[in-house]
This record gives structure tokens, C-alpha cells and sequence, in this order.
């Protein structure tokens, strides 16, 4: 089963891709980790790529799509992958149309788990750290048992600055513009599943591996 993993920052995606890679057994390929992986292998793209983010600049789109080619070549996507934040532009989605061409195959299912922005405002910016444990708290889903207090060593909890409303806002609204290209995109291709992500994460799970069990 081929598949691409959308969603925006708090839906939860990281939490679906692990159950969905632990009982299927395919790859989860994100773009960090293939970066990472031709650059400590030290392949000419990843050297390429390399070059770009030591002097701070994007990489660019024929050295991304070259490393996805690479990596969906392996003999262990060969039944298989979920991609994770890659295909991020429409330009990468027609190349990602090419690459799977050239290996014979095509996406099934591009998952888009939705969860209405301002339930994510509520997740994301509901997040309370120690500044001494690092232990992670948030107000509603995992509170401390003192309301403002670490549980561990009882210092004062802090919300980050990247987890306050207008940081958050902003994040979610670039996020959404960026997105939305790529599902209308993927709507248009017919491979868009949109999968209801503000219920328990078993029920969002079970919801995807309905979907999933027709590919098996």
C-alpha cells in the first residue's frame, strides 16, 4: 500500500503513522529521515543536499525529489511506504506522479486527518513544559495533578513561546495555505481520504485501517 500521511500541525499524524506503520509493516519515510539517511550514506544527492543546508539555504526541488527517488527505489518500500511531509508543493506532487510511474506503481490513498483549527488552537497551545524535568503537560488531555506545577519536582510550568495563540494562529494559517493546494490536487486525482481526526486516537485509527484493510 502506497500512501502519503497529511495533516496539520497537533491533528496527531505522528501517533496514526506509528500504529498504521506497527500493523501494516511498511516503511514510514519522512523527509528529515531521508535526508538524513543519503547524507550519513553519502550519496551525490545527499551531499548535494548537504551543501545546501550547511549554508542555510533550501534545498532545492531536483535534489529533494532525486533523494524520494532513491529512497522509494529500496527493496523495503517494494510493498509498500508512508510518506510524511513530502510531497509538499503541487510541482513535488507531479514529480512523485513520475517516480512512482518509473517503479511500476501509483499512490492508493492520500490520508488527510482533519481536525477544525480552532480545536487545534486548543491542543496546541494547551501544552506546559518544566523548565527543569522537561517533562511535557498539557491543560486538558494530561494536567498536572497542581495546577501549574511539575509533578516531578514541583517547579513552575511554562508555556513556550511557539505554543502561545498568535504563534500558533500564524503557524496553523501558513500551514493551511500551504496544504491546501496539494489536497484540492490530490482530490482532483481521486486518491484524497479525508479521516475525522477529532475523536479518540483508536477511534481515528480504526477509521484508517478500515479504509486500509481493502488494500490487503
Amino acid at each position: 500500500m502506497n500512501l502519503i500521511l497529511m495533516g496539520l500541525p497537533g491533528a496527531g499524524k505522528g501517533t496514526q503513522a506509528e500504529m498504521i506503520v506497527e500493523k501494516y509493516g511498511i516503511p514510514h519515510i519522512s523527509t528529515g529521515d531521508m535526508f538524513r539517511a543519503a547524507i550519513k550514506n553519502e550519496t551525490e544527492l545527499g551531499q548535494q543536499a548537504k551543501s545546501y543546508m550547511d549554508a542555510g539555504e533550501l534545498v532545492p526541488d531536483e535534489v529533494t525529489v532525486g533523494i524520494v527517488r532513491e529512497r522509494l527505489s529500496q527493496p523495503d518500500c517494494s510493498e509498500g511506504f508512508l510518506l510524511d511531509g513530502f510531497p509538499r508543493t503541487v510541482k513535488q506532487a507531479e514529480a512523485l506522479e513520475d517516480i512512482l510511474a518509473s517503479l511500476d506503481t501509483s499512490l492508493d490513498f492520500v490520508l488527510n486527518i482533519n481536525v477544525d483549527k480552532d480545536k487545534l488552537k486548543e491542543r496546541l497551545t494547551g501544552r506546559r513544559v518544566s523548565p527543569t524535568s522537561g517533562k511535557t503537560y498539557h491543560v486538558m488531555f494530561n494536567p498536572p495533578k497542581v495546577e501549574g506545577k511539575c509533578d516531578e519536582d514541583g517547579s513552575e510550568l511554562i508555556q513556550r513561546d511557539d505554543d502561545k495563540p498568535e504563534t500558533v494562529e500564524k503557524r496553523l494559517q501558513v500551514n493551511i495555505e500551504q496544504q491546501q493546494p496539494l489536497i484540492d490536487f490530490y482530490e482532483n486525482k481521486g486518491y484524497l481520504r479525508t479521516i475525522d481526526g477529532d475523536q479518540d486516537i483508536h477511534d481515528v485509527f480504526g477509521d484508517i485501517d478500515e479504509l486500509l484493510k481493502g488494500l490487503r
